[in-house]
């Protein structure tokens, strides 16, 4: 099977719709999100190629398939994560700007900074002393880097 394109969300679909077919999964390392072209295997075993025509990544919920039976969605396998709960907009503003010197990828949600596991950058919260936890936490896009360069 080749999917070209994605047909929805499942966030955007009645439940009707969703409980009404079998659901397989195709579960992806976040870094995998943003591969517009890979091969990869449903939780059933069976292999399909992408190959998006649009120039976009994918996100977890992403249905790369659906038909009156069946419906086969993009889910995300956890990643090992620092999850940053700044208690003041000094503390974000600080680690905000300890990180963006690194170029490190961040996402936000709520008023958690998450970033990928790092034991350096565990090793400045302790000495900046702010808040944080490691923990596996799925997330619904791709850390991605962006170029960026220092020079004139």
């Amino acid at each position: 099977m080749l999917i070209e394109r994605i047909e929805t969300n499942i966030e955007e679909m009645e439940k009707e719709e969703i409980f009404r077919r079998h659901i397989e999964k195709v579960y992806l390392e976040s870094a995998n999100l943003v591969k517009r072209i890979q091969r990869v295997t449903t939780d059933h075993g069976r292999e399909i190629g992408i190959r998006l025509k649009d120039p976009r990544e994918l996100v977890a919920g992403d249905v790369l398939y659906m038909d009156e039976k069946n419906i086969i969605v993009v889910d995300v396998v956890a990643d090992d994560l620092l999850v940053i709960s700044p208690r003041n907009l000094r503390e974000m503003g600080n680690i905000a700007h300890q990180l963006g010197n690194r170029h490190l990828p961040a996402q936000f949600e709520g008023d958690e900074m998450m970033v990928q596991y790092d034991y350096l950058v565990e090793e400045l919260l302790k000495e900046l002393e702010i808040p944080y936890k490691r923990e596996k936490r799925k997330v619904k896009q791709a850390f991605r880097h962006i170029g960026h360069s220092h020079g004139a």
